[in-house]
């Protein structure tokens, strides 16, 4: 049977409709808002990243008692924390960069981390918020060292074609021939016969002998018999 999502980690924060206005200006109000439209941008944020990217919003405005969502708690913090050294510098200076993205950093047990902090501004051009993002590392480095494994090949090999997983088509062996000329200011027919040789031999070691008609359209290209582009093979 499943069972009910889990509620977010979230501070209870007031509901300014149940406040009479005299006692909260329409700034303060559209502040509020503007927190709480935050607030569902966290919460989907990390949801959507379960147990990977711990995502925090802080009320700078508030700056002993910050922290008003955290999902997927990776550092241990808690509700009510105070602002980051981050958050700090935001308040007392309104032009601090308003994101500071994919800079290193590290949880409390010691976990790589990967964080972006972006700051929320108000009509006011006054920081309120801050969204950070904190994505454990730790647990990709693993995996990156798996598919670096998978993915890597044998360096006596690295700078030629062993072999290509297809047929090489006819179109594909006329840009190589035309590629080549070009490099030679030249065009296929006139080359001078080493060049021809060479050509043909790197068109034998990419393959493009595989197929029964390849010799026939290289002869063409180049003026020169089938017989001849055999001949340049060896």
């Amino acid at each position: 049977m499943a069972h009910p999502s889990k509620p977010p980690h979230r501070a209870d924060s007031p509901d300014p409709s149940a406040e009479p206005s005299h006692f909260r200006s329409d700034d303060e109000l559209a502040d509020e808002h503007l927190l709480r439209e935050a607030e569902r941008v966290a919460v989907a944020i990390g949801r959507m990243f379960p147990g990977l990217c711990e995502v925090v919003l802080h009320d700078l405005r508030q700056p002993h008692s910050a922290i008003r969502v955290i999902e997927n708690n990776l550092s241990g913090r808690q509700i009510g924390d105070s602002a980051t050294e981050l958050g700090l510098r935001r308040i007392a200076d309104p032009s601090y960069p308003s994101v500071i993205q994919n800079y290193s950093n590290q949880f409390p047990d010691g976990r790589p981390a990967k964080s972006t902090s972006i700051g929320i501004k108000n009509a006011d051009g006054r920081y309120v918020a801050a969204l950070c993002l904190n994505l454990d590392v730790s647990t990709l480095s693993p995996l990156s060292l798996t598919l670096a494994n998978l993915v890597a090949t044998e360096i006596e090999y690295r700078d030629e074609a062993v072999e290509t997983l297809r047929d090489r088509t006819e179109r594909e062996l006329r840009a190589v021939i035309d590629s080549f000329a070009a490099e030679r200011s030249s065009t296929p027919r006139s080359l001078n016969r080493d060049q021809k040789r060479e050509l043909v031999q790197q068109l034998h070691r990419e393959g493009f002998f595989e197929t029964r008609s390849s010799a026939q359209h290289i002869a063409d290209r180049l003026g020169v018999s089938r017989a001849t582009v055999y001949n340049y093979t060896k």
